[in-house]
């Protein structure tokens, strides 16, 4: 990310407040000629107080020369004080918008994007939140700092080296020498550190996705009792990042002795070539102080170079990732055109295969149907590629070979939120965002009544339990239990009242009076409808009118439950293992009696 580069991506996001962006050019303007008063009043001064006391004018004279600088001085200050203000109040308004419209803008992007850019190992939650945060926190201030800071210090110095040069072109020619030396020494430092600073944005963005991990494992980390190799992991990162950040230090500490020694030669330069002009007669007194003032208004951005190139650098290698969210064009999600009236439901998968962004196989020439309005049961061992199924009918994904029809259409020419409309997930493990048991059942129908929500949860069998809570409906949704919360989610299942609905074991969290309240609740909302099922519960299998066998990515056997466990195989040892861990002879020996 170059440094023109990194500005054609920000004026989009400044562009719209191009108003403040003049009123701050104005006042820097402004500023700039406002900051050299203070030489030419101090070079008047000298010279005429020399005046006064050669001619022995007295104290007289001596109080009106004071008196006209006191009052041209303080009208100075008084106008330098409304011009920062000005200044710095429009670049914190100009940061403050400019922040405000790229946190939204990759909140949108981010939504916008399909499930396999969350699935790469480089964008795992703990890296991008690293990388939107430092983005915007170092693109925003170098949008301050540019209209706050630079602006003003380079037109005080470009100010400050014209009036040199007019009064002395060789004082000038010194000033004009020092600046591009400080700059190359500049430049190089930021040459140096470009690679400890990418390998910081590294750490950080490991040391983030780690201590994320940390908490959501924190319990099995405890009941395996691995704290302390936990904890060495960690510090081994943190060793990484302290050296790191030593080598960096070191190395801006010789560079910036580098650029001091710079400016004081020039100091020592500009010092004595005005007394030799003095000397000589060709300089006044005063143009001594005159000229040492603007040299210090010349080096002002100088001193502060290395601050600026140091957040420079920082917006340009975290702008990297930043944008590399924001402009990851290809991941969007890919929608059609094509809006659905009504969806029947048939899906057809001919020759689907798909692999995974990181490059592992799932499915392998998948052909089945899945028929509309009856109940398809996917069945096969972890890794078969049950949910990778789903995920494909539900267009988080596309095939990498092969077609997915639904109702005769290509599934990549249905529009994909039209789709989504009329499809109903309900997951093993679903999310519960921020907010009341109410919001999260109406989640998918925002504008539900009170009533709709009491009765979507009283076909999920959850109104009785949500009565018993002190809030009720108002209640915090995450302080539910894990069934509970699974009620939640088939909840909105009814209240959304899709007409193709993918269960990816629904009543996994829930016990067995719950899960056969839920089943029935289940078997209401499943008439009239395309419905699959992934479930390792005997009673869903066997009521699907249609079973699809997996086995390693692979549809191994497909039918009725009489015909695919007649044939002996993959499906029968299944279903045998599901029925003799269940104690299925105790069992009805115990009913029998």
């Amino acid at each position: 990310m170059s440094l023109g580069n990194l500005f054609k991506q920000l004026w989009p996001f400044v562009k719209p407040y191009r108003t403040l962006v003049i009123a701050t050019l104005i006042l820097t303007a402004i500023g700039s000629f406002a900051a050299q008063v203070n030489a030419i009043i101090l070079r008047y001064t000298v010279d005429h107080l020399n005046d006064i006391v050669s001619k022995n004018q007295g104290l007289q004279a001596g109080l009106s020369l004071l008196v006209t600088i006191s009052i041209i001085l303080l009208a100075k200050e008084i106008v330098n004080s409304f011009i920062q203000f000005g200044q710095k109040f429009y670049g914190e308004k100009l940061r403050i918008y400019v922040s405000r419209d790229l946190a939204q803008q990759v909140v949108e992007k981010v939504l916008s994007y399909r499930m396999a850019f969350y699935t790469s190992a480089e964008n795992e939650s703990g890296k991008l939140q690293t990388r939107i945060d430092r983005g915007i926190e170092s693109l925003t201030r170098l949008v301050q700092n540019f209209f706050i800071d630079i602006l003003p210090l380079f037109a005080n110095s470009i100010v400050a080296l014209a009036l040199m040069f007019n009064a002395n072109k060789y004082v000038g020619l010194v000033g004009l020498c020092i600046v591009p030396i400080y700059f190359y020494i500049s430049q190089r430092q930021a040459k140096k550190l470009g690679g400890f600073r990418r390998r910081m944005r590294s750490y950080r963005e490991n040391k983030s996705s780690g201590i994320i991990s940390l908490i959501e494992s924190v319990t099995v980390i405890k009941s395996f009792v691995k704290e302390k190799e936990e904890s060495e992991k960690q510090n081994a990162l943190q060793l990484e990042m302290t050296n790191n950040q030593m080598q960096t230090r070191k190395l801006s500490f010789i560079f910036d002795g580098a650029k001091n020694f710079v400016e004081q030669i020039g100091i020592v330069i500009i010092i004595i070539l005005t007394a030799y002009f003095v000397l000589n007669g060709s300089m006044t007194v005063g143009a001594i102080m005159f000229h040492i003032l603007l040299f210090n208004n010349v080096t002002a951005p100088i001193r502060q170079l290395h601050r600026i190139y140091d957040e420079v650098n920082d917006a340009m290698i975290y702008s990297e990732g930043f944008f590399d969210i924001m402009n990851a064009g290809d991941e969007t999600e890919r929608s059609g055109n094509f809006i659905p009236g009504a969806i029947k439901g048939k899906y057809e998968l001919r020759n689907v295969s798909f692999t995974y962004p990181n490059g592992t196989p799932a499915l392998h020439n998948v052909n089945a149907t899945i028929e509309a309005g009856k109940i398809t049961a996917l069945v096969g061992l972890s890794g078969a590629g049950k949910s990778t199924l789903i995920n494909l009918l539900d267009k988080f994904y596309e095939p990498t070979t092969g077609e997915i029809f639904l109702d005769g259409i290509d599934l990549r020419d249905y529009n994909t939120k039209e789709l989504r409309k009329e499809v109903g997930l309900v997951l093993q493990k679903n999310h519960i965002f921020k907010g009341s048991i109410a919001e999260n059942i109406a989640y998918g129908k925002t504008h539900a009544t009170h009533a709709e929500i009491e009765e979507a949860a009283q076909k999920a069998n959850l109104h009785e339990q949500v009565l018993l809570l002190p809030d009720q409906y108002a209640s915090d949704a995450r302080l539910l239990s894990g069934g509970q919360q699974q009620r939640v989610a088939i909840a909105r299942l009814f209240l959304k009242d899709p007409s193709v609905i993918f269960l990816d074991e629904p009543t996994a969290s829930l016990d067995a009076i719950a899960t056969e309240q839920i089943k029935h609740s289940l078997d209401a909302i499943k008439r009239s409808r395309t419905v699959v099922i992934i479930s390792h519960s005997i009673s869903q299998i066997i009521d699907a009118d249609k079973i699809v066998v997996l086995e390693k990515g692979k549809v191994v056997e497909q039918g009725t439950h009489e015909i695919v466990y007649d044939k002996g195989g993959a499906y029968k040892k299944i279903f045998d293992a599901m029925a003799h861990s269940l104690n299925i002879e105790k069992i009805a020996r115990t009913l029998n009696e």
